[in-house]
C-alpha cells in the first residue's frame, strides 16, 4: 500500500539541494546505541522494521512521529556504546538523514556515514529546543533554528560523496577502479 505524502515531504522533496528543513529531534548528552535501538530487536537487518523500534522505552513518540527531513540534535558523546551498525539504519529507516550533535561516538560516526547517513557536529547543538523547525544548509555549513544561525564544523568532501552515494556499499560499487595496496607497489 502506497504511503500518503503530507504537505511537509512534499515541500522537503521541492527544497534545493543541499537544503534540508525538518522537526529537530533533541536528545542529550551520551546517547547509548542501546537507547537508539534495544538489542532485542537486532535479528531485524531492514532499516524500515528497525525504524519501528527507534527509541523503543526510552522516546516512544519517536518511533511513530519522525518524519523526512526531520533532524536528530545532540549534546556531546552521541552513539557511544557498542558497535553496532543497527543503530543509524534505525535512525535511516525513519527518515532521518542528518544528525547535529556537539560529539560523536568514533564508531556511531563511522557507522553513520558508511549507513548513508551524515552526521554533523555544532558545538552549540545543545541550545536548540525539542520540535524547533531546523533549516539546513549543507553548502553553507549552517543550521538555522528560529532564527538562530548555528555553525557547522565542516565535512571532508569525499565523505559527503559516500553519504550522497547512499552508503559506503553504494559509493564503493560506483567506483570503476579500486587501487589496491598491490597496484602501489608495481
Amino acid at each position: 500500500m502506497a504511503r500518503k505524502t503530507g504537505a511537509r515531504e512534499e515541500k522537503a522533496a521541492r527544497q534545493a539541494p543541499g537544503m534540508l528543513t525538518g522537526r529537530a529531534w533533541r536528545f542529550g548528552d551520551d546517547v547509548d546505541t542501546d537507547a537508539i535501538i534495544p538489542g532485542r530487536f537486532l535479528t531485524l537487518y531492514d532499516p524500515a522494521e528497525l525504524a519501528k523500534h527507534a527509541f523503543e522505552g526510552t522516546r516512544d513518540d519517536f518511533a511513530g512521529g519522525a518524519k523526512p527531513g526531520d533532524v536528530i540534535v545532540a549534546g556531546k558523546n552521541f552513539g557511544c556504546g557498542s558497535s553496532r551498525e543497527h543503530a543509524p539504519l534505525a535512525l535511516k529507516g525513519a527518515g532521518i538523514r542528518v544528525i547535529v550533535a556537539r560529539s560523536f561516538a568514533r564508531i556511531f560516526y563511522r557507522n553513520a556515514i558508511n549507513s548513508g547517513m551524515l552526521p554533523l557536529v555544532c558545538p552549540r547543538a545543545g541550545e536548540i529546543r525539542d520540535g524547533a523547525v531546523a533549516e539546513l544548509d549543507l553548502e553553507g555549513n549552517f543550521l538555522t533554528v528560529g532564527g538562530e544561525r548555528y555553525e557547522l564544523e565542516p565535512v571532508p568532501d569525499f565523505l559527503k560523496e559516500i553519504v550522497d552515494a547512499g552508503g559506503l556499499v553504494e559509493y564503493a560499487r560506483g567506483l570503476s577502479e579500486v587501487r589496491t595496496c598491490r597496484d602501489a607497489t608495481t
